[in-house]
């Protein structure tokens, strides 16, 4: 057993009493990751507590081990003098831990978190991170300490759900591909019994499965969600997470799992198919078959050119396009096909090859559609097979000049009233706000231009606030209208759509600014004329509400302070009597007379308790609100 190991809690113990450490502020290592990298033979105090380190040969890589990852290292550790007092070298077997569990002095726990695999490093550890005032393993107390140290190899350890219930080792990390919840993976595993035996195998070649799905247990899901293409790890997975008291019954020729049993699985994630989720509904579901290449997708407007095969779910095709001589073609974001595949071929990259499942409401909805081949029945999902082979790029507002800008802004807002005359709100906002990125303020354009920039800028603004409008997004129009005058603050449709959505959003006393002032702007037009009538309904309305709350609530308070007066004046009466001589002698001789008395002035209190008010609060506070909306 290293002397390390045995001294550990000692050391722990000697360094949570030194109070050169309950100062440190850094986390281990932060001063190496904020410093230049040191060079071989050169050495650098790393910490506030005065850890030390000096290069003695530089690691492979630049990945370095966290807390909680089992690391396997060899050390020779020595006294300032030199004096040797521990060695892993001399046993011939190097020490495996993990850090930050309090296995070793404080000092190399802070110290291995900075090294890459391969390196060797000196340590310097003052005695608040090494031993104290302990006198251990021929270390004098308070002293200085020193360990040689060669990080042979880490493994990752993670603790999945933070409780201990699944822990995950990685013995071999993947690529940069990471799962996600919808992805189809291919997995291989193997799961055992504490005591070795096998209980659960897949085939050699995996099985392929939903992740979101679930599969064996319920651990097996959180695990692949943390790993990544490639990868291989054992995981320890307790009996909550695994088949709990119930166990599991014997089954595909594997002995049964026992109650609240601990499983080992070793588990390697053989490869992983995408699966996206393009409308974030799980309505229009896209699983990667094979990537394509670059970063960029087609843009709203684009043409792309596709192949496609198009069936139904139990696999009868009725469709099938671009396998001839020409590819079949379509604009993006131009309703030529169903939204589900327009949305989907958005998202790829040239030369993908995809799954894509439409749910009815992205497809042909409660429709029957009658094809030459078939019949799509209502309600039906739809699958296509498609491969992106090539889209046309359209330049980017940055490769445009101001007359170029100009003009594509022109056309994607005639787009947008086209759209806007037919009904197609979403799509003509689209198109608006597209357009104001082609003549946004940071474009380059000449003095002659600059007018024409802006007017068009608070056309489209003001449009898109109308879309807005139709859409129930108030705050949207809200937010263009203020855009608008923030540059011409006395533009009256902006006050005009702004007071609209306030209205809606019941924001009536900024309606009611609004409306002013567009009035004071043009007194004679008819459409605000006309929304400030139905404000003053609005806000009569609101005014009469008002009034009846806070005449519900003075009555209450009315009554509350009545019935406090009214059981003061009571309650100083009997103080009375009672203090009165005569009173105290008819009560001796006649408690039957008391005992009626208190029950008529109770009686008398809770009638008074119960009249009905003078002043009509509700009329009063209703007519003091409506003089001043008229004035």
């Amino acid at each position: 057993m290293s002397r390390l190991f045995s001294s550990a809690s000692a050391a722990r113990a000697a360094a949570a009493r030194d109070t050169n450490l309950a100062e440190l502020d850094e986390e281990p290592g932060e001063v190496i990751e904020s410093a230049p990298p040191l060079r071989v033979g050169e050495e650098r105090e790393i910490n506030a507590a005065g850890l030390k380190k000096k290069l003695l040969r530089a690691g492979r890589g630049w990945e370095t081990p966290v807390t909680g990852d089992e690391v396997t290292v060899h050390y020779v550790g020595t006294l300032l003098d030199g004096s040797k007092f521990d060695s892993s070298r001399e046993r011939g077997e190097p020490l495996t831990f993990k850090l930050g569990h309090g296995e070793v002095v404080p000092g190399l726990d802070q110290g291995i978190v900075t090294m890459k695999k391969g390196e060797l490093a000196l340590f310097t550890l003052p005695s608040s991170l090494g031993y104290g005032n302990l006198s251990t393993h021929d270390v004098p107390p308070g002293a200085d300490i020193q360990y040689e140290v060669e990080l042979v190899s880490w493994l990752t350890v993670m603790d999945i759900c933070k409780d201990g219930g699944i822990v995950k080792k990685v013995l071999s990390g993947g690529d940069d591909r990471q799962t996600g919840d919808l992805d189809e993976v291919t997995v291989k595993y193997q799961v055992r019994l504490l005591d070795g035996s096998v209980v659960a195998e897949t085939p050699e070649g995996g099985m392929e499965f939903y992740i979101n799905e679930g599969h064996l247990c319920p651990a097996l899901p959180k695990v692949l969600k943390t790993m990544k293409r490639g990868e291989k790890a054992v995981v320890t997975v307790q009996p909550q997470y695994a088949f709990g008291e119930r166990g599991r019954d014997a089954s595909d020729g594997f002995r049964a799992i026992p109650s609240n049993a601990t499983l080992n699985i070793d588990v390697e994630l053989l490869s992983l198919k995408p699966v996206l989720d393009v409308m974030d509904d799980l309505k229009v579901l896209k699983k990667i078959l094979r990537a394509g290449e670059g970063f960029r997708r087609p843009n709203d407007g684009e043409t792309v050119h596709i192949r496609y095969t198009a069936m139904l779910e139990d696999g009868t095709v009725f469709e099938k396009l671009g396998f001839d001589k020409e590819l079949f073609e379509f604009v993006i974001d131009e309703e030529q096909v169903i939204a589900g595949l327009d949305r989907a071929v958005a998202t790829m990259l040239k030369g993908e090859f995809s799954q894509v499942t439409v749910k009815p409401e992205y497809g042909f909805g409660n429709d029957e559609v009658k094809l030459a081949v078939t019949t799509i029945p209502p309600c039906s999902t739809l699958i296509y097979e498609v491969e992106l082979v090539d889209f046309i790029k359209q330049k980017e507002p940055w490769e445009m000049s101001g007359l170029e800008k100009i003009e594509a802004a022109e056309k994607l807002k005639k787009a947008g009233n086209d759209l806007y005359k037919i009904g197609k709100f979403q799509r003509a906002a689209k198109k608006y706000d597209k357009a104001v990125n082609y003549v946004n303020e940071d474009g380059p354009f000449e003095g002659g231009e600059e007018k024409l920039v802006k007017t068009l800028r608070v056309s489209c603004w003001l449009n898109h606030a109308s879309c807005c409008l139709k859409l129930k997004d108030f705050q949207g129009a809200i937010e263009l209208g203020s855009k608008v005058l923030d540059i011409e603050f006395c533009n009256v449709k902006a006050l005009y759509r702004r007071a609209q959505a306030y209205m809606e959003a019941a924001d009536l006393d900024l309606a009611k600014l609004d409306i002013q002032k567009a009035l004071e702007v043009d007194p004679q037009n008819r459409e605000v004329k006309s929304l400030h009538g139905t404000l003053k309904q609005l806000l009569a309305e609101s005014n009469r509400r008002d009034a009846k709350l806070y005449a519900n609530m003075f009555e209450r308070m009315r009554k509350d302070t009545d019935v406090a007066l009214k059981k003061l004046k009571v309650e100083k009466v009997q103080d009375e009597e009672r203090n009165d001589p005569e009173v105290q002698t008819m009560d001796i001789e006649n408690p039957k007379v008391k005992a009626q008395e208190e029950f008529k002035v109770n009686t008398e209190a809770q009638a008074m308790e119960t009249e009905t008010p003078l002043v009509d609060a509700a009329f009063a506070g209703n007519k003091m609100m409506l003089d001043s909306i008229e004035r």
